[in-house]
């Protein structure tokens, strides 16, 4: 139970630092970064093996953020862990920061430039290959927007995957039904979407994707199936974390006023000293 204190606390903080790093930037992709919060701290955390300290070891686990306008979780976690200095966020979105608005692999820990949906589980399926065709052990991670998979690119990839039978490929699918321009159900309906990836040669699991411990427990437990890519439809909550911003589709690229914001930190703190 100690270890998931710890995740719980960590996604607070992180929801915290992210916050801040919008607020002070006035841009960011507020709803997106902190729907998928939780996945990340799992992953970072827990989950995978990487160093801060040797970003290129050759064995390390990969991530690739293909929903890569929600960065901004992307750079508190990295930052955290100190992939780079945690000071270099006040930096984001400014003139000559390396901390733009999408995934940046001049920053260490950043496998690829991601933000044109739909080109991150291409690039996942090829390091995932190399990885057996090397006979390394190093999974692939990816983490995709629900309104990403109207991406016709998705579906090729994951017929590779399911061809090469890429049991080393993990796709997490950041499902918090909304979208820009309102909820995917409306915009282009993805479902069922259980039995999409199942007839795409996938094996399937549904999390809760906002629950610590249930995140640990599944993506510790990939694969699912030797010889089959794992994908999790990670059920979020858009906006997680701030009430005023759950479920809220105007909160995708919203910077919260001066009002909101703190608001919104009084409440992430209240968290934390809830978990104290």
């Amino acid at each position: 139970m100690e270890d998931i204190k710890f995740l719980k606390r960590k996604a607070a903080e992180i929801r915290k630092l992210l916050l801040e790093t919008i607020y002070e930037a006035g841009t960011g992709h507020t709803g997106s970064s902190l729907s998928n919060t939780d996945i990340l701290t799992v992953l970072y955390y827990n989950v995978m093996n990487v160093d801060p300290q040797n970003p290129t070891w050759e064995d390390r686990d990969r991530y690739i953020q293909s929903k890569g306008h929600a960065v901004e979780s992307y750079w508190a976690v990295l930052a955290d862990r100190g992939f780079f200095p945690k000071e270099e966020l006040k930096t984001f979105s400014k003139f000559n920061s390396r901390l733009i608005g999408h995934p940046n692999n001049k920053v260490p820990g950043v496998e690829m430039n991601t933000g044109s949906l739909g080109h991150g589980l291409s690039v996942s399926v090829g390091m995932a290959l190399a990885a057996k065709k090397d006979h390394k052990s190093y999974r692939v991670f990816t983490l995709m927007g629900d309104g990403e998979l109207a991406e016709g690119s998705v579906w090729e990839a994951a017929m590779a995957a399911s061809q090469y039978k890429l049991d080393n490929l993990i796709g997490i699918i950041d499902r918090n039904r909304l979208q820009i321009t309102g909820s995917t159900s409306d915009v282009m309906s993805n479902e069922p979407l259980d039995k999409k990836w199942e007839s795409f040669g996938w094996s399937v699991v549904e999390v809760n994707g906002n629950d610590i411990a249930e995140l640990v427990e599944v993506l510790n437990e990939v694969p699912k199936t030797i010889g089959k890519p794992t994908i999790i439809l990670a059920n979020t909550i858009k906006g997680k974390g701030i009430s005023l911003a759950e479920n809220v589709a105007g909160w995708h690229h919203h910077v919260p006023t001066k009002e909101e914001y703190e608001l919104a930190m009084k409440e992430l703190s209240e968290q934390l000293e809830g978990l104290s």
